[in-house]
């Protein structure tokens, strides 16, 4: 039996006391529970009428469970126990905290950096390959899944059998493993969208063949979805929902942090479930993802709100304004999915649809389709060339071109970085984000590239327009063709980039980007300039 615990300060409790017996009223819970697709509005109503499914997502995976194991153990027989996932957003978070979690070992490839990606070619002999996709044709996870094919080839393996697909019903991606004689199919639930999908077969397929007891995981869900879907003050879905979304004026920078949980990434998670649900139409939550302890955390402005994950409320300081959350792992997974639709309601948003994400893939093709053009760079600062910055910006050094960037903040808006980089082999760069939110007094986001794409992406160009964008990219110890297609990685990380600058500039945001010639000096000269502000 699973326990759910939530307690909320400040502002986050006036919120909770001035909502939730609307809420209640309203009967938001148990309508949710019935699929209603009018809670968030005649403008919702199509999309939502098609999104509900994983309010009964443990009833509806439970069949999935003896599939799962029987696949599992014939693999393990066969002396196949290392578990490679391509996938993007939805498809690969969930099931990396669930794994991650369970201390299972889970290879993500959730990016297109060359480096990245030929890390993964490895132990082939013992390796199964698990392709998620819910559209089927997402461009990353194609080009993943065909570079990982030919890897099994060229080592006297029949890819076929080393490959398993969890897609929607009747996609690009199950008639292609229909036709190819893939291992195993498993067609997920079409009206779930991918963000929600950590209890369907994306996050169960994966989790399950690297050894992840997925059944109790279903099991501490279910355990609270009675509460969840109750019509009660007591609801923790609705109080949580609230704290979020219903803050006066609104808290739009959440400070996620997790204080001893025992659960592993959880935040990132959260983090795409919650951006890309609620930044849109102008308006949005920006989750920041810090370490327990960030400058963030101890920030008295007004518009921060904390969000602690705790492995006991008894054991964490109350936040001046916040919310601070405890229990499984399956059962925080189900209560932040019904806290971000209520969030939703009260935003006054769709919480379902993703409005701005395709503008950013198609400047990706449109590059990916016009001849290869040298990108110009920019001035080279300290080894690192730098664009961007405005044309009266003092870029004499790079402790210079950060302070540029930094002062380009708005008073109440937030610094993103993101690194279209290699997120294992250059992790030294999330040692940026503390420095240069101590430096600017104001939250910083960190995201790798291209998998924020699928998460806070939408955020970014859908929500309030008061981000600054620091971009940074980097040259390949070597590139990857990617077979059958006309591009490599290390092109189409290129075009991901470039494009994704190119929307958020027409958005109005400003965007300084630097490249890194030599990843290993560059990150050592970026940490020594930010570590000089």
């Amino acid at each position: 039996m699973s326990t759910l615990g939530l307690s909320a300060t400040g502002a986050a409790l006036d919120a909770v006391d001035r909502h939730v017996p609307t809420l209640v009223e309203e009967r938001f819970a148990s309508r949710l529970a019935a699929e209603d697709p009018t809670l968030w509005g005649p403008a919702a109503e199509e999309e939502s009428s098609k999104r509900l499914g994983w309010i009964d997502a443990v009833a509806r995976s439970r069949p999935l469970l003896p599939q799962i194991s029987e696949l599992a153990e014939t693999l393990r027989g066969e002396g196949v126990d290392r578990v490679v996932l391509a996938g993007m957003g939805g498809s690969s978070l969930a099931p990396e905290v669930i794994a991650g979690t369970a201390g299972k070992e889970l290879t993500v490839l959730d990016s297109t950096d060359p480096d990245q990606v030929r890390a993964a070619l490895t132990d082939l002999d013992r390796t199964v390959l698990v392709v998620s996709s819910k559209s089927g044709s997402t461009v990353e996870t194609d080009s993943q899944r065909r570079i990982m094919a030919e890897a099994f080839t060229a080592a006297g393996i029949d890819a076929a059998s080393r490959i398993v697909v969890v897609t929607d019903p009747g996609s690009p991606l199950e008639q292609t493993a229909v036709e190819a004689g893939y291992r195993a199919v498993f067609t997920a639930d079409p009206t779930v969208g991918g963000r929600y999908s950590a209890l369907t077969a994306f996050g169960l397929v994966p989790a399950g063949l690297a050894g992840v007891d997925v059944e109790t995981l279903l099991d501490d869900a279910e355990s609270v979805l009675d509460l969840l879907t109750e019509d009660d003050a007591d609801n923790p879905g609705l109080q949580l929902g609230a704290a979020l979304g219903g803050t006066l004026p609104l808290r739009d920078k959440l400070i996620v942090s997790d204080a001893a949980s025992g659960i592993v990434g959880f935040g990132d998670w959260a983090e795409q479930l919650i951006a890309e649900s609620t930044g849109k139409q102008g308006v949005g939550l920006v989750p920041v993802v810090v370490d327990d302890g960030a400058p963030e955390t101890s920030s008295d402005a007004a518009d921060l709100l904390q969000v602690v994950l705790a492995g006991d409320l008894d054991g964490v300081a109350a936040p001046a304004h916040g919310v601070v959350v405890s229990g499984s792992l399956g059962a925080l997974l189900l209560v932040f999915e019904v806290a971000t639709a209520v969030a939703g309601r009260l935003l006054g948003i769709n919480p379902f649809d993703q409005p701005d994400v395709e503008a950013a893939k198609a400047a990706a093709r449109e590059l990916l389709d016009s001849p290869v053009v040298a990108e110009e760079r920019g001035d080279e600062v300290e080894g690192i060339a730098v664009s961007g910055l405005p044309a009266d910006a003092d870029a004499g050094s790079l402790t210079d071109v950060l302070r540029s960037t930094l002062t380009q903040l708005p008073e109440d808006g937030y610094l993103t970085v993101q690194a279209y980089m290699d997120r294992h082999a250059d992790a030294d760069l999330e040692a940026l984000r503390p420095v240069l939110a101590q430096a600017s007094g104001r939250p910083v986001t960190f995201g790798w590239g291209p998998r924020f794409l699928h998460s806070t992406g939408q955020l970014h160009k859908g929500g309030r327009p008061n981000a600054v964008v620091l971009q940074l990219t980097a040259d390949a110890a070597a590139d990857l063709d990617v077979p059958e297609r006309p591009f490599t990685l290390g092109r189409l990380i290129a075009a991901q980039a470039s494009g994704d600058a190119a929307v958020l500039a027409d958005h109005g945001l400003p965007v300084v980007r630097l490249h890194l010639t030599d990843r290993t000096a560059g990150i050592a000269a970026l940490r020594a300039a930010a570590d000089a502000l």
